[in-house]
């Protein structure tokens, strides 16, 4: 798939996804210095939340309380959505500082406004991974759509990407567990191989939401092509998604080591050139293992395999050469050479 300029595949690096989300507590400056940040750590993209609280939520939310706050969820998303002026704002800073803007919408109007910004795709998260007339709403766009799978199986699934498919957009859905913070006992890496064979037309990735980069980077070796991580520019802030936030070290570490298991992702089995000088001095070669006359029929207790590999017969044909004639003697420790032997 393709967001902006970015290809996203596995022949290509993980694309790391900076989610700023809501930690910047509605706070434009703040939003903005966690962007540059993003950016002086080679962040390709960073992600939004776009929340207007009453197209999104009925009057129950104000009675519901998430596990990881002490407010209601209508409070939380009131608290720290933007104003329509200053996701604009965003959308221009983070562009200008080079990277690609993208928002999850949690309403259709937000969908609606996301859209009149004409962003180059659209993330769908986990607790709208079944909203159908939402998703079929996002898919009418045409836009490219991420995602995320938490809280669903294979078989809820498939009805979401089912109005993927027959909008005809381009999709990736990412394996994601939703606690604040995810420990290693509920956190499935198989959920990427597993939405890999169940849906072989998506790219695949992990939207992370466990306490440190490890996850993530294992979930490269499987596959994984884009890394969603919630993002701040200090974890001292407070706020619901800090706790499994990663700040920029970290951010920088999840782009260098993700593209570093990447390449060694699809290297092939093989001895490689800069090993060959260890390849000299660590292998085995074949020598005598005790002082041996000319004519002599060598057996196996004769011979052994000793470095350096610099001799002519390698310790993988040691077998060849017990049976075979000697025509010269030869002392203990001689690196044994074909042109030794009869024959």
């Amino acid at each position: 798939m393709k967001i902006a300029n970015r290809i996203i595949s596995p022949d290509h690096p993980p694309l790391v996804i900076a989610e700023i989300g809501i930690n910047h507590g509605g706070s434009l400056e703040v939003a903005k210095e966690m962007a540059r940040l993003a950016a002086a750590a080679g962040c390709e993209m960073v992600k939004h939340q776009t929340h207007i609280v009453e197209d999104e939520m009925t009057d129950e939310a104000k009675f519901i309380f998430p596990p990881n706050a002490d407010v209601s969820i209508w409070d939380v998303m009131k608290r720290c959505a933007l104003s329509k002026d200053d996701e604009i704002a965003l959308k221009d800073y983070i562009e200008s500082l080079g990277m690609i803007f993208i928002s999850t919408p949690f309403s259709r109007a937000a969908a609606d406004f996301l859209n009149e910004l004409d962003v180059p795709a659209y993330k769908i998260g986990s607790g709208e991974a079944d909203n159908l007339p939402l998703i079929r709403h996002i898919a009418s766009f045409g836009k490219p759509v991420i995602m995320s799978t938490g809280m669903q199986t294979i078989e809820t699934m498939r009805a979401s990407v089912d109005i993927l498919e027959g909008a005809g957009v381009e999709y990736a859905l990412l394996e994601c567990t939703n606690l604040y913070p995810s420990p290693p006992e509920i956190v499935s890496l198989k959920g990427v191989t597993d939405l890999q064979n169940a849906f072989p037309n998506a790219v695949v990735g992990f939207s992370d939401h466990s306490i440190g980069p490890e996850m993530a980077l294992a979930s490269v070796a499987l596959g994984a092509c884009i890394l969603e991580r919630h993002y701040t520019d200090s974890r001292y802030r407070i706020g619901p998604d800090i706790i499994c936030s990663m700040d920029p070290a970290e951010l920088r570490l999840l782009i260098d080591r993700s593209r570093e298991i990447h390449t060694a992702l699809h290297n092939d089995k093989q001895r490689t050139g800069p090993e060959e000088d260890v390849y000299a001095f660590a292998r085995a070669s074949v020598v005598a293992d005790a002082d041996l006359p000319a004519d002599h029929v060598i057996t196996e207790a004769d011979i052994w395999a000793r470095r350096p590999g610099s001799g002519e017969i390698p310790g993988y044909e040691f077998d060849k050469v017990v049976g075979k004639k000697l025509t010269r003697a030869v002392t203990r420790n001689t690196q044994l050479k074909w042109s030794d032997f009869e024959g």
